[in-house]
């Protein structure tokens, strides 16, 4: 299968040089020329399935001409080495537990993924590529444990000084080996800015070779389909309608659970939940997309002003904003009413949720008004301790520290400082 840019303006190419590539020549994230869907039989015995062999099955289309299928289901196997489980808050709402990998993040499924695409498509290679990614909290951490000591390859992480979280800083500043972190003097949006023009920048590209591991690279972007099919699994048995609210900052994940009710996935609606940051929200309201400036907020990972994959969504349904609104409504909230449903939530049913889950819970029920019927979920993406300040302040409990966070508590922190593009370049030529 061939992968176009979405601005029609560079030739197509195969999976792997979209994965080695990141993004187009012509600036366009790269797309699948097609979308097959999987035979209705699949879905129809999914409880008899694993997950990796639902995975295989999802993403073999995309992949099949340049991962052979044993390299495939080794690649799978050491990606899907956890649990994805729907826990029950009430009779009509559970939650998707994507915190069970080794950072606690749902980024490690497709930071593995990709991280064991690229070590495969390197192991031939004389040249090293380096790996470039901006992190408003979670995909650095992700990144970094999951390209640790991967051969032939250097990870290069920006995140916002003083932004994210202090576990988060910690799993992306202690690891050393092949990792650098770099602090940067502004906001995600300033760090997201700096990668995109070090792409497009000629005297950097001809001295190395340079891919994003952010999700507008494909192959962190489309395994994240896999867990919206483990939890179709999970709740077939209820025969309900099932609903998923996506706590949503760049789009990527809820972009992949669109791509896996493309391929068949029984699913009545997608519910993108935000902070803020309501650049979607706003575009439901008004058919006008207007990125802006990002603001900070207690769900850091989601503040995202100008979300890179909201652009795949709107090819997915051919720009039509009819079809657009009848598979997604978009909501967003402050964080006051995020700390409040963190409150509630646990005061109900002893449930602890992270700042994120909390705000695709307030989507969910803010649908669950007009569609009372229906099975919501809603997609836990991080760990509750990984934002142990907000959550131990909000439900008035101390949080235990699990063993995945305790090994970095001890570590000591190594960042370089920048404020600057060219201090950016400067060390990517230097280093």
């Amino acid at each position: 299968m061939k992968f176009y840019s979405l601005h029609k303006k560079a030739p197509d190419v195969s999976f792997k040089d979209a994965v080695i590539n990141g993004i187009a020549p012509d600036k366009g994230l790269y797309f699948p020329e097609s979308i097959e869907p999987l035979p209705i039989s699949l879905f129809e015995t999914i409880e008899d399935l694993s997950n990796q062999e639902i995975a295989f099955n999802a993403i073999h289309q995309f992949v099949s001409d340049e991962i052979p299928n044993d390299v495939l289901r080794e690649i799978l196997k050491n990606t899907l080495d956890f649990e994805f489980p729907v826990v029950e808050i009430d009779k009509n709402i559970a939650t998707l537990e994507l915190f069970h990998g080794p950072t606690m993040a749902f980024k490690d499924v497709g930071a593995r993924f990709m991280a064991q695409c690229l070590g495969y498509f390197s192991k031939d290679e004389n040249n090293e590529v380096t790996v470039l990614v901006a992190t408003s909290g979670d995909t650095g951490g992700a990144v970094a444990n999951g390209f640790l000591g991967v051969d032939g390859v250097k990870v290069v992480i920006l995140y916002p000084s003083g932004k994210v979280s202090d576990i988060q800083e910690r799993q992306l500043t202690t690891l050393g080996q092949n990792i650098t972190a770099l602090e940067v003097e502004g906001t995600f949006d300033d760090c997201q800015a700096m990668v995109k023009t070090a792409f497009l920048d000629e005297a950097l590209l001809s001295n190395m070779k340079l891919t994003s591991a952010n999700s507008i690279n494909v192959a962190r972007w489309l395994p994240q389909l896999f867990y919206f099919l483990f939890a179709s699994k999970q709740t077939k048995s209820k025969g309900r309608e099932i609903v998923f609210s996506v706590p949503s900052g760049n789009f990527g994940n809820l972009c992949a659970g669109l791509v896996a009710q493309k391929l068949g996935m029984p699913v009545k609606h997608f519910i993108a939940s935000t902070n803020v940051n309501d650049t979607v929200p706003q575009f439901m309201k008004t058919q006008s997309y207007d990125p802006k400036p990002s603001t900070a907020t207690i769900s850091n990972a989601m503040d995202v002003g100008d979300p890179s994959n909201f652009v795949r969504i709107r090819h997915l349904f051919h720009d039509d904003f009819e079809t657009i609104k009848s598979n997604l409504s978009s909501y967003s909230f402050t964080d006051t009413q995020t700390k409040k449903a963190l409150l509630d939530i646990y005061k109900s049913s002893g449930y602890i949720a992270d700042p994120h889950g909390a705000v695709g819970y307030l989507g969910l029920k803010k649908y669950q008004e007009k569609y009372p019927d229906t099975y919501g979920i809603f997609l836990e993406t991080a760990h509750p301790v990984k934002f142990l300040d907000v959550v131990e302040e909000t439900i008035g409990e101390k949080l235990p520290l699990p063993p995945q966070i305790q090994k970095v508590m001890g570590k000591d922190k190594k960042s370089i400082k920048i404020k600057t593009y060219s201090e950016l370049s400067e060390f990517l030529l230097n280093h």
